[in-house]
Order: structure tokens, then C-alpha cells, then sequence
């Protein structure tokens, strides 16, 4: 599944002014935009909506992870403010998913419904200390496949796991991979990175990008850097 252009800025701020402002100022060089848990936590349905209503997919990264329940009601409640894409914790298991899945069927449009693998945050020793033996890889194509089986539309992961998630899953598996750093960009808190060109030469869907955009100088122009990169 391939967007024309696979880039979704992450506004993880608090401040929606701040994050319209952005938005507005990338929004000529950006597929979507992606906002998560601090943005969400602070503002709510409103700000999610007022994302929403700016004429770009948006990407809802609230990882929802709970009993079946009560993921089904929050993912009932997610979807009904506009998102185009939203996510689970793939390691809540396939009761969890699925009952994701039955709660927003009778939404027209629906979105996505994809699941966290590994996040890009983690690597092995942090595996390890979590009680997950085995590379990140193997976790990662059993989450994969569980989240196939559940019948999800993708996952999220890191672009090291991208081609054994097509092994696993198939072609027409939604791939959105955070952790992108354009060339000689920090790479903060992240473990498994890789740039932008060679995460869409391996095949993902989305790349999610967040400080290299938002955190520079020139927003815009930064933007329209990574997508003249990805040759758009």
C-alpha cells in the first residue's frame, strides 16, 4: 500500500496552536500528520478534531493496551473524531485486536486499525530486561503474524524489520515505520533507525518523522528537503 507522499510529521506537542501552525507550514510537503499520547493527553477530542479538519490523514498514535472491553470502546471512541489511521499494542494479544476490529466495522470510512510490533525505542538488552528472549526480529514476526491473523490492516516497525514483516504478513500489509533520521540528524532517544530514502527502498508504506521536521529552524523547509530526498 503506497501514498503518493509517505511522509507524516509527528506533532507530539501540547501547545495546538503551535501545532496547527506546523502543520499548515508543512502541510505542501507532507502526506499526514501523526499525534500521540502527550498531544492527545493534553487537548483531547477538540484538538484531535481541529488535526483532523486541516485536509491531511491523520495518524492517531495512542497504542491502546487493555482488556478487550475497554480497547473496543476506546478504539470506538478514537475512530469517531476523524483519524484516518490509529494503533494498538500488538502484545495485548488477538482477543484484544480483534475486538478492535468489530468496533469500528460499522465506521464508513474506516480507518486503519494497525498495531505496535517493537518500539523503535527498544533494543535487545531492553528485550531482554522485559522478559522477551530472542532478537527483536523474532518478536517482531510473531507480533506480525499475530496481527495478520487478528485481521488487522498493518503494524508499526522499525524499517531493520521491514522485509520480514512482508515475509510474513504479505505485500499489501500496511508498513509504518517511525525512527526515520534523514542523514546526519540526532537520533535522540531512537535505536533502530534508518533515513528516509532507504526506508522507502525497503518498502514502507509511511515514514513518521518528527524532531528532524519540527525541531528545525525552517519547518517547511526541512520538510520539503526530505520529500526532494524521496524524490517526490
Amino acid at each position: 500500500m503506497r501514498f503518493p507522499n509517505p511522509v507524516f510529521v509527528a506533532l507530539d506537542t501540547p501547545d495546538l496552536p503551535r501545532a496547527l501552525e506546523l502543520a499548515e507550514s508543512v502541510k505542501p510537503y507532507v502526506g499526514g500528520l501523526k499525534v500521540g499520547l502527550e498531544f492527545i493527553s493534553a487537548l483531547g477530542p477538540d484538538g484531535v478534531k481541529a488535526m483532523s479538519g486541516l485536509g491531511l490523514p491523520v495518524f492517531a498514535d495512542v497504542k491502546f493496551h487493555d482488556i478487550p472491553n475497554t480497547v473496543a470502546g476506546a478504539a470506538k471512541a478514537i475512530a469517531g473524531l476523524g483519524v484516518s489511521i490509529f494503533n494498538v499494542h500488538a502484545s495485548g494479544g488477538e482477543a484484544m485486536m480483534r475486538a478492535a476490529v468489530e468496533a469500528i466495522a460499522p465506521f464508513n470510512p474506516r480507518p486503519k486499525l494497525i498495531a505496535v510490533t517493537v518500539l523503535t525505542s527498544m533494543d535487545e538488552a531492553a528485550l531482554d530486561a522485559t522478559g522477551q528472549k530472542g532478537p527483536a526480529k523474532a518478536q517482531v514476526a510473531r507480533l506480525a503474524a499475530l496481527v495478520k491473523k487478528s485481521g488487522l490492516d498493518g503494524v508499526v516497525c522499525s524499517a531493520h524489520e521491514l522485509a520480514m514483516v512482508r515475509e510474513v504478513a504479505g505485500p499489501d500489509f500496511l508498513t509504518i515505520v517511525p525512527g526515520i533520521r534523514p542523514a546526519g540528524a540526532a537520533i535522540g532517544d531512537q535505536k533502530r533507525v534508518m533515513t528516509p530514502a532507504e526506508a522507502r527502498a525497503a518498502g514502507a508504506d509511511i515514514l513518521v518523522i518528527g524532531r528532524p521536521i519540527t525541531g528545525a529552524a525552517d519547518p517547511a523547509a526541512a520538510a520539503q528537503a526530505i520529500m526532494e530526498e524521496l524524490g517526490l
